[in-house]
């Protein structure tokens, strides 16, 4: 996942090529850094809570 959001530094930063000042390129990497977190916060589960539940319930459907 850092490797993909260093990726999308780089690939945006090219884009831009010469910053007037070193904040106007800080901003871009936090905004991008901020954006990226939201995502990940919103988008990836990687355990969906809910389905585990539910098969849990079933197992123990199935045991009883």
């Amino acid at each position: 996942m850092l490797e993909r959001l260093n990726e999308e530094i780089k690939r945006r930063t090219r884009v831009v090529r010469i910053f007037p000042h070193a904040q106007s390129c800080l901003r871009l990497v936090r905004a991008l850094c901020v954006e990226t977190h939201e995502t990940w916060l919103e988008d990836n589960r990687y355990l969906n809570r809910d389905l585990l539940e539910a098969q849990r319930r079933e197992q123990l459907r199935a045991a009883a």
